[in-house]
């Protein structure tokens, strides 16, 4: 087989097995756990940006008008660490946020003296979300980064229906901003 033949199947290929997995994703839908790892990101996210950026009141106001969505989401990861880790759960949850802000603050850094300019409109965007499902949504749609993948949703079924597997994306640390 030619070159270009063993590149042109290998690029079919690649497209076949991308295309079931956009499809796979597109079916997964919103899991909990899913927008449990989205609404955490993004929590960390202004976090980091707060103490980055001198904006802990931005920050605060934030965690007060959406307390009971974040002690939810909160809820939803504990259930996710506590089911795919077992005893380990703890320990793997606070791994997980430990890397989470590890990896945010990394990006910052890169960022330099852009990194206020460019995250700190986040506040103002959250600021005229109302529920929890805003919230949710803002954070799928925002370009939070991740640390590592997580599966979030159900593998495919004994009947044959459709499978839910979606993971969060990971952060490769030579990730350029």
């Amino acid at each position: 087989m030619s070159f270009l033949m063993r590149r042109v199947a290998a690029g079919m290929a690649v497209a076949t097995l991308l295309g079931g997995q956009a499809a796979a994703a597109g079916q997964c839908g919103i899991s909990s756990a899913r927008q449990a790892f989205d609404v955490q990101g993004l929590k960390s996210e202004l976090m980091v940006t707060a103490l980055s950026c001198n904006a802990q009141e931005r920050y605060n106001a934030f965690v007060e008008k959406f307390r009971p969505d974040l002690n939810a989401q909160e809820a939803a990861l504990n259930g996710y660490f506590r089911t795919t880790y077992g005893r380990g759960a703890q320990v793997a949850h606070d791994d997980y946020i430990t890397q989470l802000a590890n990896v945010q603050s990394e990006r910052g850094l890169k960022a330099g003296t852009a990194f206020c300019q460019q995250r700190i409109s986040m506040f103002d965007e959250v600021s005229v979300l109302r529920t929890a499902s805003d919230l949710g949504g803002y954070a799928e749609a925002k370009d939070i980064v991740q640390p590592a993948s997580y599966e979030t949703c159900s593998a495919p079924s004994a009947t044959g229906r459709p499978g839910r597997v979606r993971r969060i994306r990971a952060m490769s640390h030579a990730h350029k901003s």
